[in-house]
């Protein structure tokens, strides 16, 4: 099939969250990185095959090493497709967006199977929560009024909404009101797409689908009220998108890595 084909629907992979080190022993909480996200590719290949494209929503490294993102890069050529990649918090912007380029996964904007992607930079340097800087929301609005016929996907890292945990609602996107009202202008779009929550959310806001989506190395507990971690499998998301503007997707687990979590931890 063709990536084009509108016979089929656009097969696409969310991963996010890695979390990689320059170091190949890199972990978090005990987790290693690096082969927690291997497990989580051998699972993707084995139940889902090639997607026709990749999402990567940010904390792509955990010490915004060049090493981090170019191993990255080097994993994804397992995927005969391209990829999309976007920072957050952990990441360095500047860095990843070079080492992004050598792969073609800078674009902010992309077209394909019919759909209209977004995405967006909500990293603010230094800190943990996300903003829309003005640049970043006229991108937005002007991408959205120059394709109002296409359905589409906008992608960020840090969540627009409240999600029910305290210690993240700190953390999350401080401009949401002005995301909305851009959001709210453009009926065309159909997904906001997200990482940054280490664990699985699927709502609806206006007719518009809300997904977030486990990371592909540890998890955080839903609905803490403080920093808390559960021993989940490593996942990914996976979203069949139909030109009509419909979509299908589910969230898998890569059940058979083994690891030992520090759940005592009290941050990460």
């Amino acid at each position: 099939m063709t990536h084009s084909d509108p016979k089929h629907p656009l097969r696409v992979l969310q991963l996010t969250d890695p979390h990689l080190t320059a170091q190949s022993d890199g972990a978090l909480l005990g987790v290693n990185t690096r082969d927690s996200l291997a497990a989580v590719i051998e699972d993707v290949l084995k139940e889902h095959g090639q997607p026709d494209l990749v999402l990567a929503t940010g904390d792509i490294s955990q010490d915004a090493s060049v090493e981090a993102y170019r191993y990255f890069g080097e994993q994804l050529e397992a995927f005969e497709c391209p990829s999309l990649w976007i920072a957050g918090n952990h990441d360095d912007t500047s860095l990843m967006n070079s080492i992004a380029a050598e792969f073609r996964a800078d674009q902010s904007e992309w077209m394909q199977g019919g759909w209209h992607f977004v995405m967006l930079d909500s990293s603010v340097h230094g800190k943990v929560f996300g903003e829309l800087s003005g640049e970043e929301l006229a991108h937005l609005d002007n991408a959205l009024s120059e394709q109002p016929e296409l359905p589409t996907m906008v992608c960020l890292h840090h969540h627009p909404v409240d999600i029910g945990s305290d210690w993240m609602e700190k953390i999350g996107l401080k401009t949401r009101e002005a995301f909305w009202r851009i959001i709210d202008k453009h009926p065309q779009v159909k997904v906001v797409l997200w990482g940054h929550i280490h664990q699985e959310l699927h709502r609806q806001r206006n007719g518009v689908q809300l997904l977030a989506t486990p990371s592909t190395c540890i998890q955080f507990t839903a609905g803490a009220s403080n920093f808390s971690v559960e021993p989940r499998a490593p996942g990914y998301r996976w979203i069949e998108l139909n030109p009509s503007g419909n979509i299908y997707t589910e969230v898998r687990r890569a059940t058979q890595f083994e690891f030992e979590l520090d759940e005592n931890s009290s941050g990460y």
